[in-house]
């Protein structure tokens, strides 16, 4: 149960559409995540009235072609599923989106079932009957 929050700078709604897409089809491909398991935040910033900041750490050239990409889910990934998931993600923004790789910025926060509400006000990863 991602929940994907994907902002980019001097976006449209075509393109954050796009980069909606490759993100899903990324956790899909990458996490095996179900296809219908699909709650995003797709957030556009003119560079006037909001924006996003970005520098050139650990010599990655970012411009203003940038995206950042942050995903909540819960904790049980390797590290080795992570690196394709972030891989793929950037192959798939540049495919979709026409986003250069080195713009794609992605992070993973991790937490536990119980940090999950996914509508009615139940804990449905605790409600759950054990299989």
């Amino acid at each position: 149960m991602p929940f994907v929050r994907i902002d980019a700078l001097h976006a449209d709604a075509r393109r954050l559409d796009a980069l909606g897409r490759a993100v899903h089809q990324a956790l899909v491909e990458s996490l095996g995540i179900p296809p219908d398991d699909h709650f995003q935040v797709l957030v556009g910033h003119d560079g006037v009235n909001s924006t996003l900041r970005y520098g050139g750490y650990l010599g990655v050239d970012r411009n203003g072609g940038i995206v950042y990409v942050a995903i909540t889910m819960r904790r049980g990934r390797t590290p080795a599923q992570k690196q394709a998931l972030y891989r793929r993600i950037a192959e798939l923004a540049e495919a979709y989106a026409g986003t250069e790789p080195r713009n794609v910025f992605v992070t993973v926060t991790e937490n536990e079932s119980a940090d999950w509400s996914l509508g009615h006000g139940a804990a449905q990863y605790l409600d759950a009957p054990s299989a």
